[in-house]
């Protein structure tokens, strides 16, 4: 019998979780995506802690009447802005068992040109 489309990400997304680990030092800069929004995070898995989190349900970027490939940037340009702000610049790339395309590869592209390094 032929997986759902949620239970084939929920496979990909636990290979891709034994791989990628964050710490004190390198947070995992998480991705989730919905069918309206899209929500970055970086996460400590070493102390279980949420270090920095943002989303395009942020005024600042919900305000605006753009296409969701362009939020998506939006996001990874302040995701980036946030971290640096925290004093972190080397994270950890977790796509959460997305495909690398469209909206994900664009927040990731946004967060390396904010100045992270992953």
């Amino acid at each position: 019998m032929a997986l759902s489309k949620q239970e084939r990400r929920q496979r990909i997304k636990y290979r891709v979780r034994k791989k990628v680990l964050g710490t004190s030092e390198r947070p995992r800069l998480c991705v989730f995506r919905s069918n309206k929004n899209i929500f970055a995070q970086l996460i400590d898995d070493v102390k279980q802690v949420t270090v920095v989190a943002t989303s395009s349900r942020v005024k600042d970027i919900a305000d605006q009447k753009v296409t969701k490939i362009e939020q998506a940037s939006m996001v990874g340009k302040a995701i980036a802005e946030k971290a640096i702000a925290a004093g972190y610049s080397n994270v950890v790339f977790d796509r959460n068992g997305y495909l690398y395309h469209g909206r994900i590869k664009s927040l990731a592209e946004a967060a390396r040109e904010g100045g992270l390094k992953f």
